[in-house]
């Protein structure tokens, strides 16, 4: 009996070391699942996840025959460097959009191919058209399907004036692009492809979500090296640049070479933020300094050229200033307050709403103003015709007007009513703030 007890008490012992390694296996385990999820190692596993996401929908732009006809504008060619000493980024020297120019394998005068311009892969061969016409590839960029009908998202430098566009798609199948439509002024453009298998867009999220610092991925194709994959976090907001004249630009250390044009700009969870567009190089590549176009942004300019081949924008006809510290001075208001109307067209939408210079606009359709390029983009969006709400502050009281939107190409194309005409006379006081506010003027027209 004592031995069959002895028995039982060895098993007991062996059972009790087996559980307890098999908990202590389990908490080792555990540990090292928490060290993934707040580790280094959840980082990475965010990047996987987000760029298998977000892969499947970037394709590869390929244009032909751009800038054949000498009468074609230079949508593709490399703009000059400025020279001017200021470090803004349209004024870096070299500054060019990332894919201007296709990178050839032509040697420089001492037959040496430098690094940044030496292809890694073959150049595409030339395309022949139905005639028997050879059109030699002028323009290689990325793009992101954003419908499930085909219709894909790009820079409209990659495909202007292009007498075809092929598109590739990740299992390398091609088709070729049709009712493409562009923006010059944004740097957007989009066209439609063909699918013969169901494709998966991409998911747009929401760039007025973004903050300084957070982390995105750039994916694209440069150097004709499809998806590519960098990491960076956004490095500013509301970058503004001479080559784009509407909207304002998300800044990024994401790398962004010659080929990425186009190419989505994805936050964690793989959802495309923005439109990669523009590099700051003094040698053509990478070196720390990307622009792109805010989704929410290219999305609007997307969806107005599918719908009606061009983009409309609204406009009220007035001249901005920025409400700097010496300005805010002199009207004796808070420093970004508002925007001051350095000037008003005659005849505009805002001349007949009885708008006047050293008004300070503190909120348009119900949104509050604190930047010129604010109230710009949320005037060039609202439909053209309707009426508006505007806020001001004129001598330091409050006042609300109304204000019928025009066309952008003709601010006075609006209905013409009465308004009460008042005086235009201006003191010396007047004069000094207006040499002020247009001291400080970005000469930004909404």
């Amino acid at each position: 009996m004592n031995g069959v007890m002895m028995r039982l008490s060895g098993f007991g012992l062996v059972a009790f070391f087996s559980m307890h390694m098999l908990l202590s296996s389990h908490a080792k385990a555990m540990e090292q699942a928490d060290e993934v999820n707040v580790g280094p190692r959840a980082l990475s596993l965010a990047f996987r996840r987000a760029a298998k996401e977000a892969s499947p929908s970037v394709v590869t732009i390929l244009s032909y025959g751009q800038n054949t006809d000498e009468n074609a504008p230079p949508s593709n060619r490399n703009p000059e460097s400025d020279d001017s000493e200021s470090m803004e980024p349209e004024k870096l020297p070299g500054f060019e959009r990332d894919n201007e120019e296709l990178k050839t394998d032509e040697p420089d005068a001492e037959g040496v191919l430098p690094d940044e311009v030496e292809p890694v892969e073959p150049v595409p061969s030339p395309l022949q058209t139905d005639d028997g016409k050879s059109l030699q590839i002028t323009g290689l960029g990325s793009g992101v399907i954003i419908t499930s009908d085909g219709r894909v998202l790009t820079n409209h430098h990659v495909v202007a004036g292009a007498k075809k566009v092929i598109v590739q798609m990740p299992d390398q199948t091609e088709f070729e692009a049709y009712d493409i439509h562009g923006d010059v002024e944004s740097d957007v453009a989009t066209f439609r492809i063909r699918p013969i298998d169901p494709i998966t867009p991409a998911t747009l999220g929401d760039s007025d979500s973004l903050e300084i610092g957070d982390w995105v991925l750039a994916i694209g194709s440069p150097f004709k090296l499809e998806a590519t994959v960098s990491a960076g976090i956004i490095s500013a907001k509301n970058r503004a640049i001479a080559r784009i004249s509407r909207g304002r630009l998300l800044q990024t250390d994401a790398a962004i070479n010659p080929g990425n044009s186009g190419g989505p700009l994805i936050d964690l969870d793989g959802e495309v933020v923005a439109i990669s567009t523009a590099i700051a190089t003094r040698n053509g590549g990478y070196q720390g300094i990307g622009f792109a176009i805010p989704i929410n942004q290219a999305k609007w300019i997307a969806d107005e050229l599918a719908e009606h081949g061009r983009v409309r924008r609204a406009a009220i006809g007035i001249r901005l200033a920025e409400l700097n510290k010496k300005v805010a001075t002199k009207l004796n208001l808070p420093v970004g307050a508002g925007v001051v109307v350095y000037q008003v067209i005659e005849g505009s939408a805002a001349a007949k709403a009885g708008m006047k210079p050293l008004d300070v606009i503190t909120k348009f359709a119900g949104e509050r103003i604190a930047r010129a390029n604010d109230l710009q983009e949320i005037v060039e969006r609202l439909p053209i015709g309707s009426t508006q709400d505007v806020t001001i502050l004129r001598a330091g009281e409050s006042m609300k007007l109304q204000v019928q939107l025009a066309p952008i190409e003709d601010p006075t194309d609006v209905p013409t009513k009465t308004t009460e005409e008042e005086s235009d006379k201006d003191d010396t006081d007047g004069d000094e703030l207006k040499k002020a506010a247009a001291a400080s003027s970005a000469e930004e027209r909404d």
